[in-house]
């Protein structure tokens, strides 16, 4: 059961900020580039292991783990 509302969380987690970053004006990217300098392109491996990454592994977890 705990297995379960991991995999959950992990997908509806993983889908807002998937969400968050594709939708154009929730983040403004260019004051965030302004903020960031020459780390800006953390900012996508951040997003990669906190979006798709998430969803994926809960994706994984609700269908292997039965």
């Amino acid at each position: 059961m705990i297995v379960k509302i991991v995999g959950i969380f992990f997908v509806v987690v993983g889908t807002v900020i998937s969400l968050i970053f594709c939708v154009p004006g929730l983040i403004n990217k260019d004051h965030l580039r302004q903020i960031m300098g020459q780390r800006y392109p953390m900012i996508y491996f951040i997003y990669f292991t906190n979006g798709p990454l998430l969803l994926i592994i809960g994706a994984a977890i609700l269908t292997f783990m039965r």
